[in-house]
């Protein structure tokens, strides 16, 4: 089955969602639909398919649209014939769940900090806004570096694909941030999924 894909280079979602696809075998039944989804003018040809203008947003054969990340991710999955899933079943599942909502947390404030920086005019920048933003962003990878990477370093699931995602789109958007020196463990399995094939094949670019 085919799934037609709004699809933006740039978008740490949208490369969510093609990690998992390469990680499933599935890369191929991707067909990416071209997209201009920006939080000031919206793109209506992906508003008339899910209302909030946000990519990555998935059509199905019959025009059945699948959105956000989350959701299409989980439907990719569920297509592969393969076995193995990237979201586990039993007690591990809602861990995997929750470290992929708190990486999306991390992706969440990044745009927002994005948004600030370089759409907002520089008259109004908001630098208590800018700096609450980065400390969520902070806060998050000290989980991941602490409480969660007993969980992040054990399979490359969809928790994980999110947490590299989020990491990748610092280094490609925020590349003067230092994330690295205070989370070592964080960076050296940051350095090493990077090296996987579904990672290589979907770094972002403008």
């Amino acid at each position: 089955m085919t799934i037609r894909l709004f699809f933006s280079p740039a978008s740490p979602f949208v490369r969510k969602v093609m990690v998992c696809a390469h990680e499933r075998g599935l890369a191929s039944e991707i067909e990416k639909l071209p997209s201009a989804a920006w939080p000031v003018k919206r793109d209506e040809s992906i508003v008339r398919h899910n209302a909030s203008g946000k990519v990555p947003c998935a059509l199905l054969e019959d025009d059945t649209p699948v959105f956000d990340s989350r959701v299409i991710c989980a439907y990719v999955d569920s297509l592969a014939s393969s076995s193995g899933s990237l979201y586990p079943q039993g007690a591990r599942r809602f861990p995997v769940l929750t470290l992929e909502a708190l990486a999306d947390s991390v992706l969440d404030a990044a745009l927002l900090c994005r948004y600030e920086s370089v759409l907002r005019p520089k008259e109004f920048f908001w630098v208590d806004w800018y700096r609450g933003q980065m400390e969520k962003i902070d806060s998050g990878l000290d989980a991941l570096e602490s409480k969660w990477f007993s969980e992040i370093s054990v399979d490359f699931h969809a928790g994980a694909i999110a947490a590299a995602c989020a990491l990748g789109y610092l280094d490609f958007r925020f590349a003067d941030k230092d994330w690295r020196s205070a989370r070592p463990q964080l960076a050296q399995w940051f350095s090493k999924v990077s090296e996987r094939p579904s990672m290589m094949a979907t770094l972002p670019h403008t």
